[in-house]
């Protein structure tokens, strides 16, 4: 491998490509450790700051090391730009000739057999859905590839999307008539060819990990494995190493059931008959609790009557309906996926409804008008251990949040990686000039009545210092939606003209856009601003978070972690809730400086932060910007960058 200081030194590769390029010790160092790791197979676990270049640090021995990588991340977002523009950069300035793919879920792809199904049928529930049907239709005929990214004329999150895309239930796989022209198995054919693949975290561990078909491959081929925005991976794979069956894939199995058999078998009425049965008990299921909302243990859903009949409703009609499925499978394709389907289900429900499995805590999530039950595992490490002793290799995992004041004892006992090589690198960003951590003082207990409404009224004459350009974070969308009504009322009776955007009224990337755009907005957001959002220069100057995200105690699978940790006679607090709580405030806080020229005001209003012993724990694993609780001094900070 070329010598690195060549590459990253002033006069280097890098500067040679890079406007405005310099070194940064931190990058060369954090590439010199991930190097060492691909040479022996090893384990390294790296935080790096806000500013350090991390994904150049990581790119760079990757690309050079000769070896087949995959490199996972935790959005669609952040795929696409390590495809379009990471990767081709430093491909650029080292000159490799590698080859590199994109690999997305198959619900990214237009599927032929559903498009051409669903324009036959056109069964659609918007005007929308037709209008969009002709556009969908004449992409998949011109694109080599497929990806619903590339039809920028239908929303992502449009509703005809479900129709013309496939899911892991309702694919056919080898029986499919479209098979050699599918975009899905083309775009893993690229993967398992090319030397570097981008994956995405939910991707990684449903199509590898678990071995889905067609992929299978990539993970034995490879030589080095790169999960970047690491922090989010021990909630992805308790996803994934967990079992759940949701009402979306009860109704789906009836919707294509009752497609399939108007089509396949109309002589035989009581297919649709049992599908439409399923439809209902799915529906009064739901119903059932109506008055439930959010995550429910299953202890308290099974002590609801209505809810434990209508459960038993549902595994009824599915066993019916798979017998009848089972009875007309050979008929067609789409029937046999069915019937498939139908029996994975049944045995995941039995499983679901029964005693429970050692290890795992069942839960229900309830969101709008569908829910989902869930088995999860109250630890991940054991499972994630065993997948590490595979055949030899080097695992990367790296974020700018994985330890609590330079500690990584909770990320590594987690994920299981007790062995693993620890760095951290500071960010080189000036933070005790460029930053001041601001600590209200006479704010209410957090979980006091009225505490919400005292955060937005010591948060005002901020706003009006900073002339708006601030993001609220919050920690539940209730105290998100309160505060903005109380912001409103208070702007409206100061004539504040600042514009107020709130999270939900659109997009998270058309928010942000118009946020930039404004440069005097204040935007409320709750768990999917605190991360992963880059607003860089004067259009963001404060951040305001609203309490400690210490997460509820109400969730099921923590409060049953907490009780294992505990019965194990540990402090589940210290272990657990503190370092996950450190972690999370630390991504809210990256949120304000992005750059060497932004300046900013980091203001948290929860005074444990000040009051509680664990407070100066959480506080010293901040980017270390000056602190103070005097509001002159804020207001200081704010007249001194407007020049005032």
């Amino acid at each position: 491998m070329p010598d690195l200081d060549a590459i990253f030194h002033d006069g280097g590769l890098l500067s040679q490509v890079t406007p405005g390029y310099r070194l940064r010790p931190q990058q060369l160092e954090m590439a010199r450790q991930v190097k060492e790791a691909i040479e022996h197979h090893g384990v390294l676990v790296a935080e790096a700051g806000t500013g350090t270049g991390k994904t150049f640090a990581y790119l760079i021995p990757a690309l050079l090391s000769g070896g087949k990588v995959i490199v996972s991340t935790g959005t669609k977002t952040l795929q696409d730009q390590l495809f379009q523009k990471d990767i081709p950069a430093v491909r650029n300035a080292l000159k490799v000739p590698v080859t590199v793919a994109i690999l997305k879920g198959r619900a990214n792809y237009v599927c032929h057999y559903h498009l051409d199904r669903s324009a036959h049928e056109g069964r659609f529930m918007s005007r929308d859905d037709v209008r969009y049907l002709p556009l969908i239709q004449a992409y998949a005929g011109n694109t080599d590839n497929g990806d619903k990214s590339g039809l920028v004329s239908v929303p992502e999150n449009a509703g005809i999307w479900s129709h013309v895309t496939s899911t892991r239930d309702n694919c056919l796989g080898q029986d499919c008539g479209w098979y050699k022209d599918c975009f899905v198995m083309e775009a893993r054919k690229r993967a398992q060819a090319a030397d570097v693949v981008v994956v995405n975290h939910h991707l990684f561990f449903a199509d590898v990990w678990l071995r889905d078909e067609g992929v299978a491959e990539l993970l034995p081929a490879c030589n080095t494995v790169i999960f970047d925005e690491a922090h989010q991976l021990p909630e992805t794979a308790s996803l994934f190493f967990g079992e759940n069956i949701s009402s979306g894939q009860l109704l789906e199995l009836s919707r294509d059931t009752t497609g399939e058999a108007l089509v396949s078998a109309k002589d035989f009425p009581a297919l649709t008959e049992a599908a439409a049965a399923l439809e209902k008990a799915t529906r009064d299921l739901r119903l059932a609790l109506a008055e439930e909302g959010g995550k429910l243990p299953w202890q308290r859903a099974s002590q609801i009557r209505a809810f434990q009949g209508a459960l038993e409703g549902v595994a009824n009609r599915l066993k019916e309906l798979s017998s009848l499925l089972e009875s007309q499978a050979q008929r067609s394709e789409g029937l046999e996926n069915c019937w498939q389907r139908s029996a994975v289900l049944a045995q995941s429900l039995e499983r679901w409804r029964g005693d429970g499995v050692e290890g795992y805590v069942r839960w229900l999530d309830i969101a709008g008008p569908g829910l989902q039950l869930n088995a999860t595992p109250l630890s991940v490490a054991e499972i994630f251990r065993k997948q590490l002793q595979g055949s030899p290799r080097a695992w990367i995992f790296t974020s700018a949040t994985l330890a609590v004041k330079g500690d990584f004892t909770h990320y590594r006992g987690e994920m299981g990686l007790d062995d693993a090589t620890t760095a951290c690198w500071e960010s080189p960003f000036d933070y005790p000039h460029q930053a001041l951590l601001y600590v209200p003082a006479g704010l209410p207990e957090p979980n006091s009545k009225g505490y919400t409404e005292a955060v937005v009224d010591v948060a005002l004459p901020v706003l009006k210092a900073s002339r708006g350009r601030a993001f609220l974070l919050f920690t539940s969308l209730r105290a998100m939606r309160l505060a903005h009504e109380r912001l409103k009322e208070a702007f409206e009776r100061e004539g504040l003209e600042f514009p107020v955007l709130l999270q939900g009224d659109g997009p998270r990337n058309e928010l942000l856009e118009r946020f930039r755009r404004l440069e005097n907005a204040v935007l409320l957001g709750s768990q999917s601003f605190w991360e992963g959002v880059d607003v860089r220069g004067e259009a963001l100057s404060l951040v305001v978070i609203d309490k400690l995200p210490f997460a509820p105690p109400d969730d099921p699978v923590l409060a049953a972690r907490i009780e294992h940790l505990n019965k194990e006679g540990r402090n589940a607090f210290m272990e657990y809730q503190l370092p996950h709580a450190a972690i999370t405030l630390k991504q809210g806080a990256g949120r304000l400086i992005r750059s060497e020229t932004d300046r900013g005001v980091l203001m948290i209003c929860d005074p444990r932060l000040v009051d509680k012993p664990y407070g100066r724990r959480i506080w010293q694993s901040l980017p270390p910007m000056k602190r103070t609780r005097d509001p002159a001094e804020v207001i200081g900070f704010f007249s001194r960058e407007s020049g005032a």
